[in-house]
């Protein structure tokens, strides 16, 4: 066998290890997104209020998952990765399994929390992997394609929302997606180790010093502006998509839609526009960086300063106009365009010993900062607006649209964020 057959050969195996991570970032979205796709079947079964339902999707969920996965993100720097993804795929999945059976918010919120223990695992591990196993000037594409999990799991969720919701229930389908979790987390804790580029053993079994982590993070934050920006402009995309898990409600509530079957239109959308933006955001920002010379960052400012103003007007027009659906799609075109640029901006300029703790704590602030201030602020208000409206004279009108329209604005503040990331120093 040729050398280049051979290499033919290893490149093929890392190809179909990507796409594996991609099946398991996937569910990983169907599992943390089934709350927001059944809100409209949860929110009555249950009889949460709005505050509770930020709370389960929001602090409930995030607190854990985002303070683990810096954990589990340094544990990746040290340990056997294939083994570590496994045992974190089980345990989100078995806690799914035990959250078809909750009968009220507590019951609800317990098994929520540790879920996202499990799945703080997977996405600092995985790019710790594929980063070993692909060069750099190809992670713009490989963080995109894995990040497809995100529109293909938040469209899957919507869908079997809409079509198996009204069939067998959402209890049933909680049960259904926990029990195929744990088959793949099988076959993941019998793939072997990727060599690691840095193959230095004092790193790895060198005790873990959180200070030391920390005083690391600091100085790496300190010395790199265009990941510090990166980071936090991410940070604040993220206020919409927190915010955001009140859609469904909204569609129903103020757009007039049946909840099976806007949850079924939705889910279509997302899924074919979410992985067009990640095709668009990962290669996009590969030919950007090679031909412009300017940062991945840069790339995001320009695609968000464009979509924009559909963000907005979608939120005010009518379902009639055509336009509306044309912001959804573009709603779910810049959720994939951004993940890759930004996961590949904070891989590459994270130092190597260290690439899964800063992504790590990337999904940290993205998660408690972003996400958590999104859901459970969104919730809040919308509680305070109804609350206020029963009792008012004079109400506010279409409290969602207007809570939602709110968050859409705040997080435009992350486009200037990107550019001051993308300029040439």
């Amino acid at each position: 066998m040729t050398d280049n057959k051979q290499k033919e050969k290893i490149e093929s195996s890392h190809y179909l290890f990507l796409v594996f991570l991609i099946i398991l970032n996937v569910m990983n979205f169907v599992d943390r997104q089934l709350l927001a796709s059944f809100a409209n079947f949860i929110i009555p079964d249950l009889s949460l209020t709005n505050t509770q339902f930020g709370i389960l999707t929001g602090f409930g969920f995030l607190f854990f998952y985002s303070i683990m996965g810096l954990f589990m993100g340094i544990m990746a720097d040290k340990f056997h990765r294939p083994k570590l993804i496994a045992v974190g795929v089980a345990l989100w999945s078995c806690l799914t399994v035990l959250s078809g059976a909750a009968r009220g918010f507590s019951g609800l919120l317990l098994p929520r929390m540790f879920i996202g223990v499990g799945e703080s695992i997977l996405t600092p591990t995985s790019i710790s992997i594929l980063s070993d196993r692909f060069p750099q000037n190809k992670m713009g594409f490989v963080t995109g394609a894995y990040y497809m999990g995100i529109p293909i799991g938040a469209g899957l969720s919507l869908i079997i929302a809409g079509y198996l919701g009204p069939v067998i229930g959402w209890r049933m389908c909680f049960y259904l997606l926990g029990t195929i979790g744990v088959f793949l987390a099988l076959i993941m804790f019998f793939i072997k180790e990727t060599p690691r580029l840095i193959n230095n053993e004092d790193i790895r079994n060198k005790k873990i010093d959180l200070r030391a982590i920390r005083d690391d993070l600091i100085k790496v934050l300190k010395n790199s502006r265009p990941l510090t920006l990166c980071i936090y402009g991410s940070v604040v995309y993220h206020f919409v998509l927190g915010a955001a898990v009140y859609d469904q409600v909204w569609y129903v509530q103020e757009r007039g839609f049946d909840r099976a079957e806007i949850a079924q239109y939705v889910g279509l959308i997302v899924i074919v526009f979410g992985i067009l933006g990640n095709l668009f955001g990962g290669l996009g920002s590969d030919w950007f960086l090679k031909n412009f010379n300017l940062k991945r960052p840069m790339f995001l400012f320009w695609v968000m300063l464009f979509l924009l103003p559909l963000n907005i007007v979608g939120r005010i027009i009518s379902p009639e106009s055509y336009i509306f659906w044309i912001a959804m799609m573009a709603g779910a075109f810049q959720l994939g365009a951004v993940y890759g640029p930004a996961f590949a901006t904070v891989q590459e300029l994270a130092p190597p010993h260290m690439k899964a703790t800063v992504i790590a704590f990337f999904i940290l602030n993205l998660n408690m900062i972003g996400m958590f201030l999104g859901t459970t602020g969104a919730g809040i208000i919308l509680d305070s607006l109804i609350l206020y409206n029963e009792t008012a004279i004079n109400p506010i009108e279409e409290p969602y649209t207007k809570t939602l329209l709110f968050f859409t604005i705040i997080s435009s503040f992350s486009i200037p964020m990107f550019w001051l990331a993308g300029r040439k120093e």
